[in-house]
């Protein structure tokens, strides 16, 4: 698996820079530190965005800027075809921010992505960040802090607080990756226990999950599997969520007792994991094991 880590100084292309919110985010991840080198567009009649150039395709930007990493800010129903064009162009790390890709594109393009060895984050996610260096998304920089703790999350607003709330106590985070909470996406918390596990900048790790689905009960599994060692806490929203409503996330989904807050509970404790009910309780649980 290619690490998940982004350096600082990567480079790094956005596809769908003429847009809005593309234009928008280029700005802003600029700012943070992230050196983005190119943007795509095939319909802008500019020639560069807040700095940046732009070229007509993925392979034209690969060619010049020799990219490897690509934030894709295209809507949903495209997603499959940029990600097809990014993937021969030889993109080998995709981020694709945009929630509700229809499920049979993303079973596509996960065995596309599987194929080309190339690291999938999304779709339905915020991104991911190195604190102090590099963000592929929109990550809120308030939340954003360096430190010792891994984060992976499905809940982009959960998150946020949770890391706005302990980098005011002074702990930030080695690596966030919001894995986000579509039912088929490129990467599940299953996926990262091995990195987390040999990264020595990460001492412990932060689960934002929700109830619905089986990631969590995955990620049990793969900590026992995989023996990992290092502190593992976990918030997992939709607690009190009422019974038969449809809320959250696409990937939000129960099936009897499976996915629902109680068998995500029993099957993170029985693996080691301390299960925090709210995030007062998460934050003074992490402070009090990383100060």
């Amino acid at each position: 698996m290619i690490s998940p880590r982004v350096a600082r100084g990567t480079p790094v292309i956005v596809m769908g820079i003429s847009g809005r919110v593309g234009a928008l985010q280029s700005r802003l991840m600029k700012e943070y530190g992230t050196n983005i080198v190119g943007g795509v567009s095939p319909v802008s009649e500019r020639n560069e965005i807040n700095g940046i150039p732009i070229f007509a395709s993925c392979s034209d930007a690969v060619k010049a800027t020799g990219a490897m990493h690509c934030v894709a800010l295209i809507a949903a129903p495209h997603l499959l075809a940029a990600m097809t064009e990014a993937v021969a162009a030889g993109i080998k790390y995709m981020v694709t921010p945009a929630e509700g890709m229809p499920v049979y594109d993303a079973l596509l393009a996960r065995r596309m992505a599987l194929d080309a060895g190339m690291l999938w984050i999304g779709p339905s996610t915020p991104g991911m960040a190195v604190p102090g260096d590099t963000k592929l998304g929109f990550i809120p920089n308030d939340a954003l802090r360096p430190g010792p703790l891994g984060v992976m999350s499905k809940s982009g607003t959960l998150s946020y607080e949770a890391g706005y709330r302990l980098s005011q106590r002074g702990i930030g985070q080695s690596v966030w990756i919001g894995v986000g909470g579509d039912p088929v996406k490129g990467t599940y918390y299953s996926d990262l226990v091995p990195f987390f596990a040999a990264d020595t900048q990460t001492e412990a790790l932060l689960i934002i999950g929700e109830i619905g689905g089986h990631e969590e009960e995955d990620l049990a599994t793969a900590l026992k599997v995989q023996q990992f060692s290092k502190p593992v806490y976990a918030l997992i929203a939709g607690r009190t969520a009422p019974e038969g409503v449809a809320m959250g996330h696409a990937g939000a989904l129960i099936h009897g007792n499976h996915g629902s807050y109680a068998a995500k509970h029993a099957a993170l404790e029985a693996a080691g994991v301390r299960v925090l009910s709210s995030l007062n309780e998460m934050v003074e649980g992490v402070c009090a094991q990383l100060r």
